[in-house]
């Protein structure tokens, strides 16, 4: 319309068409009208809150906004926009009297894994043309964190996942539970540990000494290649067994890294690690089973057991390759989510490949996999 002004009164004026000139006048007394319509600033008090910051798919999720008139006038009608992830909802905010409050309650999907901004709140004036527009921020964004489904394991891995005494390492002390020999007891050593039948054998005091352990670092290892999932739904599937093994981890008390995307998740407690995995997404750049196994050595190199998680597509071929870079020793699982099959597990060596169609195969599969 300004362009429009504009070429009018030039045109107007050069060609001696008055007519022409006032329709450029005209438009720009209606620019100067709606500039001024936006001009002033409303006085608000707003509230954004969300009921639950984190919740899981299909569980309700709702938020309230209240609008406060916190001037000494009575306010004016506007209209105030609420985004909701990709969508943005509109809220009529009536006339309000000095201190009164207008409120919306207002539903939020949570039909898939996602972490949902949701606002800033803004207020919009403008003119009846929609030729200006002003917005005002009132809010700061909050995020909403949509947890995958997830299924309690309980005692189905109990003879793979738990930790009971650790694994021996090749360090001596003098304090352990593995018992590993007997030596010359020097000042400063523990009485506590001096074996007093060896003593009164050999007449000289003697020690016990033993290996030291570890505990058992359990990786989760998560490929986010779309190229190994025949679809959404399956690499859904794939983040619900890889956030349930780790949630059931920490919940015994062990150590566990999981690696998804492109770095490692927080594993302090179940929701944190629930939220980075709202967040985890497959790309085309992303990596695929079959480099799986050089990330876990590369980030985790003390692991015990390795839980590589992937889809349907890639062949075993691609899977032993994923597998083959896992230091010796170490407990190989690979759990290929394929949708609509049947739990399927069989073993070669060290290393176990287990088929599941749904989430709730886990359980069974583990099983499978411990027995």
């Amino acid at each position: 319309m300004a362009v429009l002004a504009v070429v009018s009164l030039v045109a107007g004026r050069l060609l001696g068409w008055g007519e022409l000139a006032g329709l450029g006048v005209a438009l720009v007394c209606a620019l100067l009208v709606s500039v001024l319509m936006t001009a002033g600033r409303p006085r608000y008090g707003v509230v954004l809150d969300l009921a639950d910051r984190r919740v899981r798919i299909g569980q309700r999720a709702v938020g309230r906004l209240d609008v406060r008139n916190a001037a000494r006038r009575r306010s004016l009608p506007s209209q105030v926009e609420l985004p909701v992830g990709e969508r943005t909802a509109e809220l009529a905010v009536p006339s309000l009297a000095p201190g009164a409050v207008h409120d919306e309650l207002f539903a939020i999907p949570t039909d898939r894994r996602a972490v949902v901004v949701v606002g800033p709140v803004l207020s919009r004036r403008g003119d009846p043309l929609g030729l200006a527009r002003r917005r005002l921020r009132w809010t700061e964004p909050y995020e909403l964190f949509v947890h995958p489904e997830v299924v309690a394991l309980g005692g189905a891995n109990a003879g793979l996942l738990r930790d009971l005494e650790g694994q021996a390492t090749r360090d001596l002390s003098d304090s352990d539970l593995n018992f590993h020999a007997l030596r010359d007891y020097v000042a400063g050593d523990d009485r506590r540990y001096i074996h007093w039948r060896t003593t009164a054998r050999t007449g000289q005091l003697m020690v016990k000494q033993f290996e030291d352990t570890r505990r058992t670092l359990t990786t989760v290892a998560l490929a986010t290649a779309t190229g190994d999932y025949a679809d959404a739904d399956e690499f859904e599937t794939a983040v619900s067994v890889a956030a349930s093994i780790a949630v059931q981890a920490i919940r015994d008390e062990r150590e566990v890294e999981v690696l998804a995307g492109p770095g490692r998740l927080r594993t302090g407690t179940p929701p944190l690690l629930l939220d980075d995995c709202a967040r985890v997404a497959s790309t085309a750049a992303g990596a695929g089973v079959a480099l799986l196994g050089r990330r876990v050595v590369r980030e985790t190199p003390d692991v015990s057991v390795a839980f590589l998680v992937t889809g349907g597509v890639p062949t075993d071929a691609e899977v032993r390759l994923g597998t083959r870079h896992l230091p010796a020793g170490t407990r190989a699982v690979v759990l290929r989510c394929t949708r609509g099959a049947d739990v399927a597990v069989r073993t070669q060596g060290s290393t176990t490949l287990a088929t599941l169609g749904r989430l709730e195969d886990l359980p069974r599969a583990l099983r499978r996999v411990a027995g």
